[in-house]
């Protein structure tokens, strides 16, 4: 009686054992489902996280270029403006020094008498200075100004230069232009630097076809300076 006691319940005692075992198991198993479910969850907020920095990171490098084609386009606007107005200020010194520019009265010449020089063709010392040149050469306005006289009877200065045309500058400076065949302007006329006033001739006290040319203080005959030197002067080399 007494060992079959003992027999049940030691199996009593296994059965308890295995089951505690078991429950010890089940635990284990739904710890460890646990950390899986929590592992995953962390895993899935750090790929959103990083997600999320990819896409700003990205957003602000596009802002950034974005801002960099700005300064660009407004760096280039800015150039080419600086660019425009530097070129019309070039344009501009340049129409002013073409403006204030004087030229040779011809373009293709050869000098013949010179001023102050003594000879039996003048009363006294030779006024201006002579270009040989064929009749019919175009005469050009040495500089810009205003027609004061224009004609025959030297313009009203005589006879012996023929047919004449003075021209008013700046600063009371005139040009006379002497011995014409043709006279193409007439008093009052604004000319141009280099625009053609007549043709060259052999009128009035000439012994041959050429252009006699004065720089004058006044419009009249008897005021006189040296051409050529005037000429050099601002720059034409005769």
């Amino acid at each position: 009686m007494s060992q079959r006691v003992t027999s049940r319940s030691s199996r009593t005692s296994l059965i308890r054992t295995r089951a505690a075992v078991l429950a010890a198991g089940l635990g284990a198993s739904a710890v460890m489902g646990a950390g899986v479910a929590a592992a995953a969850d962390t895993t899935a907020a750090s790929g959103v996280a990083s997600a999320v920095q990819a896409q700003a990171a990205a957003q602000a490098k596009a802002a950034k270029a974005q801002a960099a084609e700005v300064k660009k386009a407004a760096e280039a606007k800015k150039a080419a403006q600086a660019a425009k107005a530097a070129q019309a200020k070039k344009a501009a010194q340049a129409a002013v020094k073409k403006q204030a520019s004087w030229v040779d009265p011809v373009k293709s010449y050869k000098l013949s008498a010179s001023f102050a020089q003594n000879g039996g063709m003048w009363a006294s010392k030779h006024s201006g200075q002579d270009y040989a040149v064929p009749t019919g050469t175009p005469v050009l306005a040495t500089h810009g100004g205003t027609v004061v006289k224009a004609g025959p009877n030297g313009a009203g200065d005589g006879p012996a230069y023929g047919n004449a045309v003075v021209i008013k500058h700046a600063n009371g400076v005139y040009s006379q232009y002497a011995h014409l065949s043709q006279v193409n302007v007439k008093i009052g006329q604004i000319v141009k630097t280099g625009q053609k006033i007549a043709l060259s001739g052999n009128t009035g006290n000439s012994s041959g076809p050429h252009l006699h040319f004065e720089i004058r203080t006044t419009p009249n005959y008897g005021s006189a300076i040296d051409p050529m030197q005037f000429l050099r002067s601002k720059g034409v080399r005769a």
